[in-house]
């Protein structure tokens, strides 16, 4: 799979519907909100993947106001929302793709939702990696995503993007919990843990580093 030009389509995609991503994402809110949750007491830095227009971070800044927060997306648009939050001052956004924009490092945490469920668990590896490098010692890396229920549906999935390369922005390619934790392992994190979710076919993942 050709990741620059899925990140080109991907683009395209949600810039054009940036108007729409509130309602779309409105029956999530409980799952993002979990990803707050999750989040120890003394979080003060954070680096959000695939941010969207930052409905995840409403709960996050209403827990912790002095947070400071870098928010990665593929979307101009979707970001230029966020600096018209109330909270748009103290996150800093990066509009690009996860596998080549700078992420910086010494983050509490690094939190994603509904947004890591298109690569390969090879590619994963490799982002995970980079995700546990730009956190400090004993970061947390809290991801709220879809997974597969099963290995023929992941497998499935990949099969129709292969032969829809057309439709490589829209066709999601969720991993099984199974090939989520071995992408995770092999990047370098301990403590790995999968939470239930909402709805059913999400889960939270929780990994440390060391």
């Amino acid at each position: 799979m050709d990741l620059k030009k899925r990140s080109l389509s991907m683009q395209t995609f949600f810039n054009e519907r940036v108007d729409g991503y509130d309602n779309a994402h409105a029956g999530l809110m409980e799952s993002k909100e979990r990803i707050t949750a999750a989040l120890p007491d003394n979080t003060r830095s954070v680096l959000d993947l695939g941010a969207g227009t930052g409905l995840e971070l409403t709960a996050l800044f209403e827990r912790f106001p002095d947070a400071r927060v870098t928010a990665v997306d593929i979307s101009e648009k979707m970001l230029e929302q966020i600096q018209t939050r109330p909270f748009g001052d103290r996150v800093t956004c990066i509009a690009g793709d996860f596998f080549e924009v700078p992420f910086g490092e010494g983050y509490d945490a690094v939190i994603s939702t509904s947004a890591l469920h298109h690569f390969t668990r090879e590619d994963k590896t490799v982002l995970y990696a980079k995700i546990l490098a730009s956190l400090r010692p004993g970061g947390l890396f809290i991801n709220s995503d879809w997974v597969a229920q099963t290995q023929e549906e992941e497998d499935e999935r990949f099969v129709e993007l292969e032969e829809n390369p057309q439709g490589r922005s829209h066709i999601d390619t969720p991993l099984t919990i199974e090939n989520e934790r071995i992408a995770l392992t092999d990047a370098g994190f301990a403590d790995i843990e999968f939470r239930e979710n909402v709805p059913e076919s999400y889960t939270l993942s929780v990994a440390r580093k060391k």
